[in-house]
């Protein structure tokens, strides 16, 4: 791994922390629902971007499968929230 790679995903890897923390943040204080949602689509996809930032660093395939799965996840569960917020029932 050249310099340059080994410090760029140490970059990347504090600045996705930084937005992880941020987006906790709004998740704690949030004045809305909405706002907590959004909170939590950030957050799921800042954790699979630092899955797949882990996974050029190891170079190892499970990470980027367990992104796959985060994004799979946290993609039917917004869409679960924001169809709750809308109608106020998830199952019809």
């Amino acid at each position: 791994m050249t310099p340059i790679l080994f410090w760029a995903l140490k970059g990347a890897l504090f600045l996705l922390a930084v937005a992880m923390l941020c987006a906790v943040w709004r998740l704690l204080i949030g004045p809305t629902a909405q706002d907590r949602v959004m909170a939590l689509d950030c957050l799921y996809i800042n954790g699979m971007l630092m899955m797949l930032v882990l996974g050029i660093n190891y170079a190892s395939n499970v990470y980027f499968e367990a992104a796959m799965l985060i994004a799979l996840f946290g993609f039917v569960g917004s869409t679960a929230l924001a169809k709750f917020l809308l109608r106020g029932e998830v199952i019809e």
